[in-house]
């Protein structure tokens, strides 16, 4: 089976040829260089480079893609990454494992853009000892950048995977403060829980006394729990217009 990396590796030098053979040679070289020394001035000037002679196009994915993708890690959802992102994935994935993969990501999201962090939460579920990197998770759920929220919360497996049900909770309700949609976290329906129910039921209860529209996707999560108090209620009321 391919692995994320090799498939990130494809992609990325197929797009770059597309961009001129200095950008692939660039890729290809730089890459290298990180494999062989594992040193962070490497690494940090791949990563720091990459928008530059990369562009910040999308990363250009056919729907063989996409399955190669799940194939290689279920639940991994590339659609939407830019190809300098996807680099800066790559480059994090081909460091040797000289230093723990906490420290490293930890000292790449102090120094990071917005944009730099994005893909960085991006590639949470390929990143190898995925536990150790909970309490940079945590940093990026705290985020006051939407965006940055997404990353981890929208098409990653990584919560539905690592996150326990507080956690889990506290990413649903979060979401929903900042008017992010639930459709795409992974796992909406499978991780709910009765305690994340009533908190959604006390959520729904607030926004109809202030005569707001409550979420369609707030269903998702409240089906498996039509038993419990408020939430038939809540699950029969009409749709919101789109």
């Amino acid at each position: 089976m391919t692995s994320p990396k090799e498939l990130l590796q494809s992609w990325v030098l197929t797009q770059a040829k597309d961009l001129g053979a200095d950008q692939a040679e660039w890729v290809s070289r730089g890459l290298a260089t990180i494999a062989e020394t594992g040193q962070e001035r490497d690494l940090y000037m791949f990563m720091g480079l990459a928008p530059r002679r990369l562009g910040k196009a999308d990363l250009i994915l056919t729907p063989d893609d996409l399955s190669e993708a799940e194939k290689a890690r279920s639940g991994w959802r590339p659609c939407g990454w830019s190809i300098d992102g996807a680099a800066r994935v790559l480059a994090l994935l081909t460091c040797p494992p000289n230093r723990p993969v906490a420290e490293r990501f930890k000292d790449l999201r102090r120094t990071s853009d917005v944009a730099e962090m994005i893909a960085l939460y991006r590639g949470l579920p390929l990143y190898p000892e995925p536990e150790t990197l909970d309490f940079e998770v945590g940093e990026g759920l705290r985020s006051n950048i939407r965006a940055v929220f997404e990353a981890i919360a929208h098409d990653n497996p990584y919560p539905r995977d690592h996150f326990d049900d507080h956690r889990w909770n506290h990413m649903i309700l979060k979401a929903l403060f900042v008017e992010s949609r639930l459709t795409p976290i992974l796992g909406l329906r499978a991780r709910a829980n009765p305690e994340l129910a009533r908190i959604l039921v006390d959520y729904a209860h607030e926004r109809m006394a202030a005569a707001r529209q409550v979420p369609g996707d707030l269903r998702i999560p409240l089906e498996p729990f039509r038993d419990l108090p408020g939430v038939a209620a809540i699950l029969t009321q009409r749709e919101p217009a789109q």
